[in-house]
């Protein structure tokens, strides 16, 4: 994939999400120079994948007036490109929260259908607390299959996370013991990349930005030298290291949140319509510097 021929691509997929490439994540590098067992096996040529976050299908209100349309723009947006990343994850909240167990089904069923026109057919799923908090996951479950999973891809060992499920925002004993028998399974240099809905960190507790049995999670997490965390909920692009983990955002297809802590009530920034994919997943990307290192600028905008 030269560079200098898949720039435009990219830039064109990163105005939607976070793309992200294999080679720019910790250990992924290396990963080809590993032999034995206790590590993934395949390809180990360089791939990229697209996070996309909150899309929040259903909703409705001042901070989107297209909402109807957004969802659907940014799956035609990445149709159009011919470069295409090899897997597509979607890191919580595809569909707006509701009290009403029929409407909550119909707007699952909605975002797939949707999301089933994408030319990338492997799609990876998990709730966010709109899609599961209500009925611990059950509907999410119907539609789309465990909220927590695991998978290699050429090399790299991809978990996914629910630490929504629960609505007290806790991952439990039961999917922490998962996760610990999972990992056992990997080297402790093969490169691993979690996917999550909420920050596993504590960014900001009181706004809910935060996962109740988080620390224990990264604790889990911690003796394997090569862990990435990409997670959704906050709705910004945000950076954190835990020890040795590096953790990032996406924003949200939806609606921008504001800065943790930076207003006294969270709630949506107003809608701009001089400016109307401002802060969104959905959004304008230029090309200003033709030598900066794309692998970089994936990560930074993830």
């Amino acid at each position: 994939m030269p560079f200098q021929h898949s720039r435009r691509q990219l830039l064109k997929l990163m105005g939607v999400g976070g793309v992200v490439f294999a080679s720019g994540l910790a250990g992924a590098g290396e990963s080809g120079k590993r032999k034995g067992a206790g590590h993934p096996s395949g390809n180990q040529r360089d791939f990229f994948f697209l996070q996309l976050s909150d899309t929040h299908w259903g909703f409705q209100g001042p901070p989107n007036p297209q909402a109807e349309t957004t969802l659907r723009q940014a799956v035609a947006t990445i149709n159009a490109v011919d470069l295409q990343p090899d897997f597509i994850v979607f890191t919580g909240d595809l569909t707006h929260t509701t009290d009403n167990k029929d409407v909550r089904h119909t707007r699952m069923a909605e975002f797939r259908k949707i999301v089933s026109d994408l030319r990338v057919k492997d799609l990876r799923f998990m709730p966010g607390e709109h899609d599961a908090s209500l009925d611990a996951g059950d509907a999410f479950k119907k539609h789309f299959g465990s909220p927590y999973y695991a998978f290699d891809h050429k090399g790299i060992h991809f978990v996914t996370v629910d630490n929504v499920s629960d609505p007290k925002g806790a991952v439990g004993d039961a999917q922490r013991d998962w996760l610990a028998g999972d990992l056992k399974k990997v080297g402790k240099d093969a490169p691993i990349v979690v996917f999550t809905h909420r920050p596993l960190f504590d960014l900001y507790p009181s706004w809910d930005w935060a996962t109740q049995d988080g620390a224990k999670v990264v604790d889990i997490l911690l003796p394997y030298r090569n862990v990435t965390v990409f997670y959704g909920h906050i709705h910004q692009e945000h950076h954190h290291t835990t020890d040795h983990i590096p953790h990032h955002s996406a924003k949200s297809l939806m609606f921008p949140l504001p800065a943790p802590g930076s207003v006294a009530k969270k709630q949506p920034i107003p809608w701009d319509p001089a400016q109307p994919f401002k802060g969104l997943g959905y959004r304008q990307v230029e090309e200003k510097d033709k030598n900066v290192n794309i692998e970089e600028l994936s990560l930074s905008e993830a």
